[in-house]
């Protein structure tokens, strides 16, 4: 049965986070892709209750911005200030703000956008050492429930594998088919507002429009449209798949560099989510390919054009859930994929100082010690590190796979 508490009540992960934020830097920046709800969260914050809220998508407050920005901030004490990305100046006249006032009080600017500053390159003004930065993903499993909250990620990693079991039995999630999850996907109107998969796709057409004719126009940085949405489907059909720019860029026929120039937009703009690999060398991350999946499984599977979610979705609803989980973190986890040179691979690595923790993803109703062999692998690799291996699946029962690899229902743990 669908969750029917108001949208507006759905109390976010990122909530804590911006807490956090709001007592430590005199500016926060609030990042996510376009309605993920970065409003919403800001205007139920009870400490930015009373300040004003300026949005640059209206023109007659950007023009004033672009024309004289320090009189704009000078409008309050303490601002939020929404789309701040489409204003270059407004950032340089906040960072001058900020240094003017020895104090430098915490909180005291609250700017929201829908693309990652540090990423565009026609942004060169980042508010470093002045600004924390907190990202709003679309919702997880729990917070579209109402919960306001991640899988169990933080329980699982403070106790030994042996009690896994018990932390799961003892907060079973509420099942759900994985299916119909990745059709609704995580962003706030689609998941839980409209009744049906047509209404659905009438929003997404007009979501990403939007995103195609305002948004990327607005950072000018595509010439092309027809050329960036072909990518965008491409890319979507490649979910959970290695990342090869230029085999991408082939079958899709457009050359390497421009791939490579629409694929930092889509990560920039909260659409596209790269996953490094997992290396103790943290050098040999950088050299070793990717794996791509997307910011919203809804959006993916109508950008792709596909009506059947496949395993590798099922897999990139766990991915968002996990990346959520971090980003709320005090000190922020690691998330990573681990691939051997002779194919065996874990889809999903957890790293802090002290432990790892793999995670399997298959879709299948049914699991065998077969498919526990990547987490196995891994185990023997960093045995001082890892314990324990959890394999997420389709079916509804926990239960030990392997001596070391517990099997687990994805919604038992999500």
């Amino acid at each position: 049965m669908r969750n029917k508490t108001p949208l507006s009540f759905l109390p976010r992960v990122a909530a804590t986070a911006m807490e956090r934020a709001l007592r430590t830097a005199p500016v926060v920046v609030l990042l996510g892709a376009r309605q993920t709800g970065k409003t919403t969260l800001v205007r139920a914050l009870p400490q930015l209750a009373d300040r004003p809220y300026l949005t640059l998508d209206d023109f007659d407050l950007r023009a004033a911005a672009d024309a004289d920005p320090e009189t704009l901030l000078a409008r309050a004490p303490t601002l939020v200030l929404d789309e701040i990305q489409r204003s270059r100046d407004l950032l340089i006249a906040v960072k001058r703000a900020v240094d003017a006032e020895p104090a430098r009080t915490p909180g005291r600017f609250v700017l929201t956008g829908s693309a990652n500053l540090l990423m565009l390159e026609r942004i060169s003004e980042t508010l470093a050492g002045r600004a924390v930065y907190v990202t709003l993903w679309p919702f997880s499993r729990r917070e579209r429930q109402g919960l306001g909250r991640t899988g169990l990620w933080s329980e699982l990693l403070a106790a030994p594998f042996a009690d896994w079991r018990e932390i799961l039995a003892a907060d079973p999630g509420g099942e759900e088919d994985w299916r119909a999850a990745v059709r609704l996907g995580g962003l706030p109107v689609p998941a839980h507002d409209l009744v049906d998969d047509e209404a659905r796709a009438l929003w997404f057409s007009g979501y990403v429009q939007t995103y195609l004719e305002r948004d990327l126009q607005a950072l000018r940085a595509v010439e092309n449209l027809p050329d960036f949405r072909r990518l965008m489907r491409g890319a979507c059909l490649r979910i959970g798949g290695l990342l090869n720019q230029t085999e991408l860029a082939r079958d899709v026929g457009i050359v390497q560099p421009q791939v490579h120039r629409f694929l930092n937009l889509m990560e920039a703009s909260y659409q596209a989510v790269r996953l490094p690999a997992y290396a103790v060398n943290r050098t040999r991350r950088l050299i070793k390919a990717p794996k791509f999946y997307w910011s919203d499984t809804a959006l993916a599977l109508h950008l792709a054009g596909e009506t059947e979610p496949r395993g590798a979705h099922l897999e990139n609803l766990v991915l968002i859930d996990l990346i959520i989980w971090r980003d709320a973190q005090a000190h922020r986890p690691e998330v990573l994929y681990w691939r051997t040179a002779s194919g065996l691979e874990v889809d999903f690595v957890i790293e802090t100082p002290r432990r790892l923790l793999p995670i399997e993803v298959k879709a299948a109703g049914r699991v065998t010690t077969g498919d526990a062999k990547g987490l196995e692998a891994f185990i023997d690799e960093y045995p001082d590190l890892a314990d324990g291996g959890l394999l997420l699946y389709g079916g509804k029962e926990i239960f030990p796979v392997t001596r070391r690899v517990l099997a687990v229902p994805w919604w038992s743990v999500c």
